[in-house]
């Protein structure tokens, strides 16, 4: 259960022509959001596949995942912290948070932060402090700032909105429009477990939400209601 192994393993399914499209979907070009990303092709079900085969993987190895330019193998070592956060205790469980938030800046494309954030940074802080996401909301980093918000989504399962509303408020002026998409897609899962809630937000702030974190936030309503949030702006 090596960093070698494992990147053989995804090596020896890479498709070029795969590659090469993901490239582009995840907008790896000059200037783009993921600049220089480099993908091996693989379908995702393979990368969680092998993850899930090599889950007991120490975390020196993950490192070395982690920092690899490829795609597929920063994701595998990902989902590997994943798996071993389920059954980790919770001395395991602060270790894998420290490591998942000290590489953030590795954790470099949307769908990295989106299918692992959730399952590690809001798992671990569901009972505990939560100032660590304000200082990061805080961050240049546009990863650091997804992962405040995507891991969100964890409260709101648990039916708490609280932390949620404050993080959209406090960067619903963000300049990307991926934290845009953020922070409207966790303000419509609010809004799918407690629509007044929801609502009661958006009277005062849907002025100022960014069109794009507008949409998707109302996307579930009724369009009469969608109608009268949209012509607030």
């Amino acid at each position: 259960m090596t960093a070698a192994f494992i990147l053989s393993e995804l090596q020896s399914m890479a498709n070029p022509e795969k590659a090469a499209f993901l490239q582009r979907f995840f907008k790896t070009g000059p200037g783009q959001y993921a600049e220089g990303d480099v993908f091996l092709g693989l379908i995702a079900p393979l990368t969680r596949s092998i993850a899930k085969a090599n889950k007991q993987t120490p975390l020196a190895e993950l490192q070395v995942l982690i920092e690899s330019e490829y795609h597929e193998a920063r994701l595998c070592a990902l989902l590997i912290v994943v798996e071993q956060f389920k059954k980790a205790s919770e001395a395991a469980r602060k270790q894998l948070y420290d490591f998942y938030l000290s590489n953030a800046s590795r954790i470099n494309n949307w769908d990295l932060v989106d299918v692992t954030c959730p399952h590690v940074v809001g798992a671990y802080l569901l009972d505990k402090d939560r100032s660590r996401l304000y200082e990061l909301a805080e961050s240049e980093c546009l990863w650091e700032q997804r992962i405040v918000m995507v891991s969100t989504v964890a409260f709101i399962r648990n039916r708490e909105y609280t932390d949620t509303l404050a993080l959209a408020e406090k960067l619903m002026m963000h300049k990307h429009d991926l934290m845009h998409k953020a922070i409207g897609w966790m303000l419509r899962e609010v809004g799918k477990k407690d629509r007044e809630t929801l609502s009661e937000f958006l009277e005062e702030y849907a002025t100022r939400l960014p069109r794009t974190a507008l949409r998707y936030a109302i996307e579930h309503y009724p369009e009469e209601q969608r109608q009268y949030f949209l012509k607030k702006k």
